[in-house]
């Protein structure tokens, strides 16, 4: 079971990373939506007032469609990598007792 989930997450992360590429080439070469329009921005206003939580929440919500296919994409391949063991944690901890 465990090798089924990490070669989806595997096979859909990169099916994301590529529609993201595949995304930004097409509106490289012209033939995106021409109709979107990008998200407005205030000189970095909402950037200088907000805390730094809502200036973190303000940068992903302005990202566009493609960089966040890329970035569930990557987040993928790293959840399948973490699931398939190619990647693991180890944390510890001694108590200094005599």
């Amino acid at each position: 079971m465990q090798d089924w989930i990490a070669g989806s997450m595997a096979v859909l992360g990169t099916l994301l990373v590529l529609a993201g590429g595949t995304v930004i080439v097409l509106k490289a070469l012209g033939m995106g939506a021409s109709g979107e329009a990008p998200p407005a921005a205030e000189a970095g206003a909402p950037y200088l007032s907000a805390p730094s939580g809502s200036r973190l929440s303000l940068a992903l919500r302005r990202m566009n469609a493609a960089d966040r296919l890329i970035g569930w994409g990557l987040l993928l391949l790293v959840l399948g990598a973490v699931a398939a063991g190619a990647i693991s944690f180890n944390l510890g901890a001694e108590a200094g007792t005599r």
